[in-house]
């Protein structure tokens, strides 16, 4: 099968896998599996997808297998010495004209599948090695990329263009852009540790990459799409300052929702981005569309549920949000910990009666949550950590209860900077945090936990204010926290998580000194706390929004 026919075909496949035919584009890329790269790779990355989405042992094996499959089928196709092996002299016009067109695609296909091939090595097991080799081969995938950048600048000029070019174009615009974009969010001293290695972690260069990427005409311009898509609707919530280009997004979207009005994938995002407007009775429509349009992946509707617990969290309608926390908790292998934290989490927020009808037990799911946490590439996943942390509170013969542990969980996934969007379900967020307040202060014996308490709802009431606009008292709750310092005694992540977002206030009002200043005394003076990594991604995001180089701080 020759490269046109092999491009026609997976384009078919992914008309497929776009319309929710999951199963019949696996059909069709599978007798070619092992004789066209474009199939390999099409095949190996929806198995893949399957993985990442499903979590089971034996998916990632497959995954795995697979992909291992497909890097050989490339490696048949690609030069003899490899582009990254010849890298003296890739540069000279002489070896750009002696690669084939055909050697040209097997490197960014070989690239391509090395990369997905490392993430899942993350995944699989906790050995250091396998760590390594992971790392090892995104090096290897990066070089290939930047090579692959080498040969597009010097062919730019040739007139001799045809569709095929446009194809390999676009898989060097997704890898070069993909690299840059995740890399610029790290924090600046791994960042400065991965340049002297040489990777780049150019924001800019990555966002104009997949833009070009996602405006052409090639297989890759639909994976350049969903790239930046996520990039907007989760990676700038969670690990940035919530800032979010929803304009950017929709109208990536939209053409795919023409074309695709059924794909559950676009349904997805369609519904994740009225989220992030505050439209939440918009995207629950949505999200059970997504859910009706297919049968197959189960998967998604996994997704869509932990989007519609936090929509009910969001509007406080605990019965509904505990409803889906209960489906992820019994469906989804993802993170059995948190579904099991946030779902106990919901059915502390419930009146007495309602809670009865339920026939939970509170205090045996907090005391489960210790035992369902997993690991990840050798290291245990931070939010989990947290969850196991906060319900220990649980573990004692004489249980001490959280306090609105269900709020909690949603500063920890960036939830106010999305409820803010509106003042109505802000406001009503406020009264249940000043309720709990006034209950905590009427306690005549109080706990170990006291301080620490009602540190964790001065944060979250100075969030409550600083969206409604009444940034003088926001100040003074996130104030008291800071005061507070040395008598908390657990929650040490509320001080340094307090600072940056009084920094964020103070960069509203325009008060760029202080708030760097702010800002710098979180990431600078503080160390092991809950979520360390994910409060620094945000100051990093923080830093760079300020224009501040984070480079240039100690």
């Amino acid at each position: 099968m020759d490269l046109k026919c092999a491009l026609e075909e997976c384009s078919m496949a992914l008309n497929l896998f776009l319309n929710n035919k999951f199963s019949e584009a696996l059909e069709l890329l599978r007798p070619w599996s092992k004789d066209s790269m474009y199939h390999a790779l099409g095949y190996s990355t929806i198995l893949v997808m399957q993985a990442a989405m499903t979590f089971e042992q034996q998916d990632i094996q497959v995954g795995i297998s697979t992909m291992k499959d497909a890097l050989q089928t490339c490696q048949r196709f690609r030069k003899r010495s490899t582009v990254v092996e010849s890298l003296s002299n890739l540069v000279s016009k002489q070896t750009v004209d002696q690669l084939t067109e055909e050697e040209m695609h097997a490197e960014i296909c070989y690239a391509e599948c090395l990369l997905q091939k490392a993430a899942l090595t993350f995944v699989q097991d906790e050995n250091m090695i396998n760590f390594i080799k992971g790392g090892l081969k995104i090096r290897t995938s990066y070089q290939i990329y930047k090579e692959c950048h080498q040969v597009l600048q010097t062919t730019q000029g040739n007139k001799s263009k045809n569709e095929t070019y446009y194809q390999f174009e676009g898989g060097v615009k997704l890898g070069i852009g993909a690299f840059n974009l995740m890399l610029s969010l790290l924090p600046g001293r791994i960042l400065r540790l991965l340049e002297f290695i040489g990777f780049s972690g150019n924001r800019e260069l990555g966002l104009c990459q997949l833009r070009e990427g996602a405006s052409g005409s090639s297989l890759r311009a639909i994976l350049c799409t969903f790239t930046l898509l996520v990039y907007h609707t989760y990676v700038s919530l969670i690990l940035g300052t919530g800032e979010a280009n929803l304009q950017e997004a929709d109208s990536l979207l939209e053409p795919y929702l023409l074309k695709f009005p059924n794909g559950s994938i676009i349904l997805f995002y369609a519904a994740r981005i009225d989220i992030l407007k505050g439209n939440f009775e918009k995207a629950q429509l949505r999200f059970q569309d997504c859910i009706a349009a297919q049968q197959e992946w189960k998967q998604i509707h996994h997704l869509c549920y932990w989007e519609l617990m936090w929509c009910y969290t969001f509007q406080q309608d605990w019965l509904r949000a505990y409803r889906y926390a209960d489906l992820l908790s019994k469906e989804s292998r993802w993170s059995k910990a948190i579904y099991v934290f946030q779902k106990a989490a919901i059915l502390c927020m419930l009146p007495e009666d309602d809670l009865k009808r339920t026939g939970e037990d509170i205090v045996s799911l907090f005391r489960q949550v210790d035992g369902l946490k997993q690991r990840i590439a050798g290291k245990s996943i931070p939010t989990e950590k947290f969850a196991v942390r906060k319900a220990r509170r649980y573990a004692c013969p004489q249980p001490v209860k959280l306090i609105l542990p269900a709020l909690e969980m949603m500063y920890v996934w960036n939830g106010f900077a999305i409820v803010g969007k509106r003042a109505d379900l802000t406001e009503n967020l406020l009264v249940t945090i000043e309720k709990e307040e006034a209950a905590l202060q009427n306690e005549t014996n109080h706990n170990e936990y006291y301080v620490d308490d009602v540190c964790m709802l001065q944060l979250l009431k100075g969030l409550c204010l600083k969206h409604l606009g009444r940034l003088m008292q926001a100040e003074l709750c996130f104030s008291k926290v800071i005061q507070s310092e040395k008598q908390i005694k657990y929650d040490s992540y509320l001080v340094p998580f307090t600072l940056y977002e009084l920094g964020l206030l103070y960069k509203q009002q325009d008060e760029t000194e202080k708030a760097i200043r702010y800002i710098e005394t979180a990431k600078n003076n503080y160390k092991e706390y809950s979520m360390e990594s994910r409060l620094h991604f945000r100051i990093h995001a923080a830093l760079d929004s300020l224009k501040v180089s984070p480079a240039s701080t100690p």
